[in-house]
């Protein structure tokens, strides 16, 4: 393993660490900086130090923490030179030199959170669709190479649904774009709400969508993809549009060589219902 590979599980580490875990390790780091400073005595002076642990709270728990280590942070700077026997010629000094030390670190906590949240939504944009708000190509590829990667590992089947809407093209065509746009949208969310926490949808591109079922046999599939359309019917009659969904649904129980190949099977089957009548599903396993 590379340092490199060492410092990216770190950082997703401590990505996925609570709030209360990044303020204690940052409350930690103040202190023991606090002990140093006062332990060198205020001709040293540890200023550019203190900005570890504020930067740590302000980029991995957000502004507001961040606020909070950077007063703590001010506090234990003049504490230690204090303490360490340090003697203004006037007592504002100290006053002033709190508020400059404690506006330093409050700029520095606004600025990393706020390039923390462009940079978090920056990517969430990269990785979802912008039309329905469900995952995009991209994101799917990833989560489809990650269930591969498990398959392979510990043997456990997923399945991969293929839906393709029916009759699309006219509905555009009668109603416009408007509409058109609005019956994604409401596919989107119709399979979000009934799949399952671990499930994903993803829109891949003009009026098609795959989900992927993680640690999901042949049964359980056809069950979940029967409600699936069954209550996606229902909301197109209840929108009165014409439209249907032909499916291709295909369970791994050995791991595909590639997501292409994965993807290419179920819009087969997908393909092969389209030909033979529409409005329906088809299911294979391998």
């Amino acid at each position: 393993m590379t340092a490199v590979t060492v410092f990216q599980k770190v950082l997703k580490c401590l990505d996925q660490c609570g709030r209360i875990f990044i303020l204690a390790a940052a409350f930690g780091g103040v202190v023991v900086l606090g002990v140093v400073d006062y332990a060198t005595g205020f001709e040293i002076s540890f200023s550019l130090f203190y900005l570890v642990p504020v930067s740590f709270a302000a980029w991995y728990a957000g502004k507001w923490p961040g606020i909070a280590i950077a007063f703590f942070s001010a506090a234990a700077w003049d504490l230690a030179n204090g303490l360490a026997g340090q003697v203004f010629s006037n007592p504002a000094i100290l006053y002033w030199n709190t508020a400059t030390r404690l506006g330093f670190f409050a700029i520095v906590t606004l600025l990393l959170s706020r390039l923390r949240r462009e940079l978090d939504h920056e990517r969430d944009s990269s990785r979802t669709d912008f039309l329905t708000g469900v995952a995009n190509h991209r994101a799917f590829y990833d989560k489809a190479r990650v269930e591969i990667l498990r398959l392979a590992r510990n043997g456990r089947p997923f399945t991969v649904a293929h839906f393709d809407l029916d009759n699309f093209k006219e509905i555009n065509d009668r109603y416009g774009h408007v509409v058109g746009d609005e019956v994604l949208r409401v596919v989107a969310k119709t399979i979000s709400a009934n799949l399952r926490g671990i499930d994903m949808i993803a829109r891949l591109g003009g009026d098609e969508f795959v989900i992927l079922l993680p640690e999901t046999d042949a049964d359980p599939a056809r069950l979940a993809v029967g409600k699936i359309q069954k209550v996606l019917s229902g909301e197109m009659d209840r929108n009165r549009w014409m439209v249907t969904f032909s499916i291709g649904v295909v369970t791994f129980g050995a791991p595909p060589r590639s997501v292409e190949e994965m993807i290419n099977k179920a819009d087969r089957l997908m393909y092969d219902v389209k030909t033979k009548g529409k409005d329906a599903a088809k299911y294979s396993s391998y």
